[in-house]
C-alpha cells in the first residue's frame, strides 16, 4: 500500500524524480509497457517474463517469440519436408518470396535459422496456415534435428516474414533460375502469379543433382497447369549429357527474349555467381536481375571479408569465425554462457561491450566502428579481429 501511494504522488525515493513525468515523456500505450518492461524485467515486452507459465498452460501463448503448431508434414525427397504451420494470430503475414525465422530450442539453447515460405500468401489469408520448407544440411546444428523430431502438433517459433517481393508486374516476362532448396520462394511467386491469374511469359530454370532431388514437384505440375505462359524446365545436371556439371549458356539461349526479361536467382552461391556473369554476358542489364541468398538472420547482406579471430578477453578464450554464425553462437561453441534472450536482435538481454574491431550487423548489413561500443552478439558477425568483454 505505501509503495501504491508513493507511486500516486509521483515519488520514487530511490532516484528523487516522477515516474508520472517519466511515464508522461515516454507517452501512453506501447512505449509505457515497454518502458515498464525494461525497468522491471529488463524486456520490452514484460509478458514475456511470464513465458514459462504461459507455455505450460497454452504454448501458442508464448510471447519471447511468436508461435507457430506444426499442422502436418510432407515428405518432398530424402533429405526434404514441407511443415504446414498455423502462427499465432499475432503474426502479421508476408508476401510472395519472402522468408522467415524458425526459431527452436535445442538442448537448452536456443537456435534461429531462415527458410522461405513456399506457399501463396492465400494460404494465411484464407485459413491461417502457411507452409516452410526445409533442405536438410548433413553437419547442420538445426536441421537434422528438426526434420527428425518434429511431429504434427508440436509448436515452433517463427519471426515475422523479411525480404522482398520478386513476383513480375502483369505482363512483365520473367526467368528464374534456382537450385535445390532455391525453389522454394518461387513456388510461393509462382503460386502468388496463379491466385492473380497473371499471364506474364515466364521460364523456370530449376537445376537439381537427379530427377530424385525435385523439391515441389507435384506443386510445380500443378502450377504449369494453372499458369499458361509458364515454361518449366527441370535440369538434373548428372543426367545432362551437354553439360553435366552447371548452368551453361546453351541453357539462357533456349529462353525467348532473354534480355527484355527480370530475372531472379535463388540457390547455391555457385550457381548464382555463374548465372549473374552468363546473364551478364548474355547482355541482360544488372538492374534487371536480383538474388537470394540465405545467411544469419533477416535482412542479410552477405559480406566476403566476414570472419576473423574473436577474443574473449575476461575469460581468456579464442575462437576462429569464418563468419557464417553470430557472435552469440561462437561465445557458445568456445563453451561461453553469455546471457541472451529473444535470439532475434529484440530483446538486447545479450547486449555486450566491443572493446576492439569490426562486427557487421547482419540485420542491416551496417558495420561497426573500430574502436569501444555496445553490440548485440546475436546479431553481429566479426570482419576482422574482434576482441568482446567477456
Amino acid at each position: 500500500m505505501q509503495e501504491s501511494m508513493n507511486m500516486e504522488k509521483g515519488v520514487d525515493r530511490g532516484q528523487g524524480r516522477s515516474y508520472r513525468g517519466v511515464l508522461a515523456r515516454v507517452g501512453p500505450g506501447r512505449d509505457t509497457w515497454r518502458w515498464l518492461g525494461q525497468q522491471l524485467f529488463n524486456r520490452e515486452n514484460p509478458a514475456m517474463y511470464f513465458d514459462p507459465l504461459l507455455e505450460s498452460i497454452n504454448p501458442l501463448w508464448a510471447q519471447r517469440y511468436i508461435p507457430a503448431r506444426v499442422e502436418a508434414i510432407e515428405a518432398e525427397t530424402h533429405d526434404s519436408k514441407t511443415l504446414t504451420l498455423r502462427p499465432a494470430r499475432r503474426w502479421g503475414g508476408f508476401r510472395a518470396g519472402q522468408h522467415l525465422n524458425l526459431e527452436v530450442e535445442k538442448d537448452g539453447r536456443w537456435y534461429s535459422r531462415p527458410f522461405s515460405l513456399s506457399c501463396s500468401p492465400s494460404h494465411w489469408e484464407q485459413d491461417g496456415t502457411i507452409t516452410v520448407t526445409i533442405k536438410k544440411v548433413a553437419d547442420g546444428e538445426v536441421t537434422p534435428w528438426l526434420l527428425e523430431h518434429f511431429e504434427p502438433g508440436d509448436v515452433i517459433g517463427i519471426s515475422r516474414a523479411y525480404g522482398e517481393d520478386h513476383t513480375p508486374e502483369p505482363g512483365r516476362p520473367m526467368l528464374f533460375i534456382t537450385g535445390g532448396s532455391g525453389i522454394t520462394p518461387v513456388l510461393s511467386q509462382l503460386e502468388a502469379m496463379a491466385d492473380r491469374h497473371l499471364r506474364n511469359p515466364v521460364t523456370l530454370l530449376y537445376f537439381v543433382r537427379t530427377d530424385a532431388d525435385v523439391i515441389g514437384g507435384r506443386k510445380l505440375e500443378a502450377l504449369a497447369e494453372r499458369l499458361p505462359n509458364l515454361e518449366l524446365r527441370i535440369v538434373a545436371a548428372e543426367q545432362d549429357p551437354q553439360n553435366p556439371d552447371h548452368l551453361g549458356p546453351h541453357h539462357l539461349q533456349a529462353v525467348e527474349g532473354l534480355t527484355e526479361r527480370d530475372c531472379f536467382l535463388c540457390g547455391p552461391p555457385g550457381l548464382m555467381k555463374h548465372a549473374q556473369n552468363l546473364l551478364a554476358d548474355a547482355g541482360v542489364p544488372e538492374e534487371q536481375v536480383s538474388s537470394t541468398l540465405f545467411a544469419v538472420g533477416p535482412g542479410v547482406v552477405v559480406t566476403e571479408d566476414a570472419g576473423g579471430t574473436v577474443y574473449f578477453t575476461r575469460s581468456g578464450l579464442s575462437a576462429e569465425s569464418s563468419g557464417d554464425r553470430r557472435l552469440l553462437e561462437e561465445a557458445e561453441a568456445a563453451g561461453l554462457n553469455p546471457r541472451y534472450g529473444c535470439r532475434m536482435g529484440i530483446c538486447h538481454q545479450c547486449s555486450c561491450r566491443k572493446t576492439s574491431g569490426i562486427v557487421i550487423n547482419q540485420q542491416t548489413g551496417q558495420p561497426s566502428g573500430h574502436g569501444e561500443e555496445t553490440i548485440q552478439l546475436c546479431i553481429n558477425v566479426p570482419q576482422g579481429a574482434v576482441e568482446l568483454d567477456l
